[in-house]
């Protein structure tokens, strides 16, 4: 029996079975479960910002990944990962099974902070969980299988995420201990998805036609990737100010500056855009937005608005170069991952070390930090780029071992089909489609290729759309429908 009461005001007491009395803020547990839904939403959002990105024949692929990967790892999460990642009784580097199929997870104080239960503390944690293994499967589009994906989701949450949020945030990882700081998951989230997008995107190959006018399509649906960034720029709010687990005035401070650095970073990346094509680019006001966003994750708790802007801009222009390098070392990282992710996650990384203030982070009250250059703690940095080295090559190796040995496991190769790929994985490995069937004859046919005509581009978009109406119709006429 949970031995629950409630005093005067309101809140809860939880009493364990040593008589010692905790109390809760139904505040702090209101706005934590709040971030959990807002966190929740980042993930279908990034499934339709990746989509959005992508060729119309593979549109649906990626808005199914975020749903199959939020179930995988919710799953994963009650199995074991959320001890691995958050018993106290682990070692430094992962957590032991104390907490296995959630048993004993309940009314008891969290590892996080003595002021929500640990059920809370879980299911919040579960939707950093679940979203990390998504920003890195972004690296199979166009071109991986869709069912070994699931596979993969488990392991790779296992063996790769759970250790890093483990060194990165349990009281006994050795990053914790050294003095490392990340709020919201630099290492955890961004450095090792985008380091694992890497490795996929070397494991992978290139895609077929890489290099031609073929692969220079242009994103198949920029709605999808502005409803997408709206949505994933909206859960952040729960992503960073959720991470103060408690409604407090360092929570604001999160909101404030994740909002400031998204908006600054948007506003950065399309200008050096613009310098180029003398276009406003919708896609890379959104890229920029995104890499901000990134970047700001691991300082949110510890910086100042006006570092925010500097983390903006800096994310903005590093992840935008950061792009360039996939034709300097010719891996074909389709959603360019590992330079928003990995690239903005050491950004951030190291600008919270310059950055941090111990008058920030003690905006809750609570929390006691020597802060970073700012406040003349100058080995700080020295953490950062300790705790940013070992996750990007960590993530990186083993991400590499596990697509390996599932290479040698025929039903779990991740790598797909030339006629696959040819197809749309859509087709070939859904029977379903994002849309309707317009176009599809025209994409498989490839009739752009041997009749382009004046004015018409290649690859995923049809412009001669009276033709493709036509068609289905007779097609539906003929199958009676």
């Amino acid at each position: 029996m949970v031995n629950i009461t409630y005093d005067a005001s309101g809140s809860i007491i939880y009493t364990d079975d040593s008589g010692t009395q905790t109390v809760y803020q139904n505040g702090d547990i209101a706005w934590t479960l709040a971030g959990t839904a807002l966190v929740f939403i980042m993930i279908p959002g990034l499934g339709y910002f990746y989509s959005g990105l992508l060729r119309r024949k593979n549109a649906l692929s990626m808005i199914y990944m975020s749903v199959m990967t939020l179930a995988v790892v919710s799953f994963q999460w009650f199995f074991w990962g959320f001890s691995l990642a958050f018993s106290e009784t682990g070692s430094a580097f992962i957590g032991d099974l104390k907490y296995f199929g959630m048993k004993g997870v309940a009314a008891e104080p969290s590892i996080g902070s003595a002021r929500i239960p640990s059920l809370v503390f879980a299911v919040y944690q579960l939707m950093f969980a679940a979203i990390t293994p998504m920003l890195a499967l972004g690296a199979v589009s166009e071109r991986g299988r869709l069912g070994p994906c699931i596979a993969f989701v488990f392991i790779w949450s296992t063996l790769v995420y759970d250790p890093i949020a483990c060194w990165t945030w349990n009281s006994n990882g050795w990053s914790f201990a050294l003095g490392g700081l990340d709020f919201a998951g630099g290492s955890p989230v961004h450095i090792s998805s985008g380091s694992a997008a890497l490795a996929i995107s070397i494991y992978l190959g290139k895609r077929r036609g890489y290099g031609t006018e073929r692969l220079a399509y242009k994103p198949h649906n920029t709605s999808y990737v502005i409803l997408g960034t709206a949505l994933l720029w909206f859960g952040w709010f729960g992503f960073n100010g959720g991470s103060a687990l408690s409604a407090n005035l360092r929570a604001a401070m999160a909101c404030t500056v994740t909002n400031l650095a998204a908006s600054v970073g948007g506003l950065t990346w399309m200008l050096w855009d613009y310098r180029i094509e003398r276009k406003w680019s919708a896609v890379g006001f959104c890229s920029g937005a995104i890499a901000g966003l990134v970047a700001i994750t691991p300082g949110s708790g510890f910086v100042g608005a006006p570092a925010a802007v500097l983390f903006g801009f800096m994310a903005g222009t590093v992840c935008n170069f950061a792009t360039q390098l996939k034709f300097v070392f010719g891996y074909d990282d389709t959603l360019d991952i590992f330079a928003s992710h990995a690239v903005g996650g050491v950004v951030g990384n190291v600008l919270t070390g310059l950055f941090a203030q111990a008058s920030v982070a003690g905006f809750d009250g609570i929390t006691v930090i020597p802060g970073g250059w700012l406040d003349h703690h100058y080995i700080q940095l020295g953490y950062q780029l300790a705790d940013s080295v070992a996750a990007l090559s960590y993530s990186f190796v083993m991400t590499t071992i596990i697509l390996w040995l599932m290479h040698f496991i025929p039903f779990l190769r991740m790598r797909g089909t030339e006629e696959a790929e040819i197809m749309g994985l859509d087709e070939y490995d859904m029977g379903e489609f994002a849309y309707d069937y317009v176009g599809l004859e025209q994409e498989i046919g490839h009739e752009i290729e041997t009749k382009v005509k004046e004015g018409m581009t290649s690859g995923g978009r049809e412009p001669h759309h009276e033709h493709h109406h036509h068609h289905v119709d007779e097609n539906s006429l003929e199958k009676g429908q």
